[in-house]
């Protein structure tokens, strides 16, 4: 169902003395609200790696926390009220992992409860932290590097596909800081490889459509999508509409290649939602925002499907494929 909204109601053991702040009301558990740009049917896993990370701090859902998970399947605009609703509820922490949009409106919405993210921008630049290392508000948690490895992304789609020249370019016009990011890391890369670009725009499912649909006029030879949770939300769509068209694309996530697109090469984002986890439970503990200095992430996976590039009849290099984290069958 589109935008569930999982809400896990705990009872059981009273807890051990949190802070005030880590109460949602006089006498309840603290209540985390967890808003998400992605959909329903990815959830499961970066669930778990979410409550892992929880764990590793001594909060176990079903003993002394609740959460509340709001899967939007791209919705951004669900994301103001939900985050008002929670600052309304007095929810104890606000975690937004893997989307800049859940940062931003959970930072408009309030300048006192917690807020723990996940984002592939800067977060100085966004406004959300005054540095890396003091954060110096209430928001705190880990930037994954979405834009910075951007022209290793595109490189490695020129070594699987070496006879694609020109590159369509899939941004969302709504995300404007990726947006400016992912344009400026690939124009600084592309040339220097021998590669052309073509930038598409879309940020709606119609969009999508509309952008596969130039493709042939405008002779792509390949995609790259960049950096967006809201890309990630559409990624069948993307896989379908590039498997009908014979594209191969390159993606920043790992779920986008299990859904049958062609390469993917970015920070593992099951980590990030064990980091977001963990930091939650710190900050439950007592730990203030303002102290917990932002994460960056060091792993990176390389993942390529190989059916589907069996599928576009690209032969991957043994070497590639032998560097690949994972390779799906």
């Amino acid at each position: 169902m589109i935008g569930r909204r999982d809400f896990i109601t705990l009872l059981g053991g009273a807890a051990a003395a949190w802070p005030l702040a880590a109460r949602a009301q006089q006498g309840a558990l603290p209540l985390v609200g967890l808003l998400n740009m992605g959909s329903p049917d990815t959830a499961s896993e970066r669930r778990a790696a979410f409550r892992k990370g929880l764990a590793e701090t001594g909060f176990v859902e079903g003993q002394n926390i609740t959460v509340e998970y709001d899967w939007l399947d791209g919705q951004s605009d669900r994301l103001q009220p939900l985050a008002a609703d929670l600052v309304r509820r007095r929810a104890a922490v606000i975690a937004t992992p893997g989307n800049t949009f859940g940062a931003i409106a959970a930072k408009a919405a309030t300048s006192t409860i917690p807020i723990v993210f996940s984002v592939p921008e800067d977060p100085v630049g966004l406004g959300l932290v005054a540095s890396l290392a003091r954060p110096g508000g209430n928001a705190t948690g880990v930037n994954f590097f979405g834009t910075e490895i951007t022209a290793k992304r595109l490189s490695l789609l020129h070594e699987v596909v070496p006879k694609a020249v020109r590159i369509g370019v899939l941004i969302n016009p709504r995300s404007v800081s990726i947006t400016e990011s992912t344009l400026r890391d690939v124009a600084e890369a592309a040339p220097a490889i021998g590669l052309q670009i073509e930038v598409l725009r879309a940020g709606t499912g119609a969009e999508i459509e509309a952008a596969f649909a130039g493709l042939a006029r405008e002779g792509v030879d390949a995609l790259f999508t960049a950096s967006d949770a809201f890309f990630a939300s559409r990624r069948v769509q993307l896989a379908t509409l590039a498997a009908r068209s014979g594209i191969p694309t390159a993606h920043p996530q790992r779920d986008m290649v299990e859904a049958g697109g062609l390469m993917s090469y970015g920070a593992d984002p099951v980590e990030t939602y064990r980091q977001v986890g963990n930091y939650v439970g710190r900050i439950l503990h007592g730990e203030k925002p303002a102290d917990l200095p932002v994460l960056q992430s060091t792993k990176f996976e390389f993942v390529i499907n190989l059916q589907t590039a069996r599928l576009l009849s690209i032969d991957v290099p043994p070497s590639l494929l032998a560097a690949a984290d994972e390779v799906i069958e």
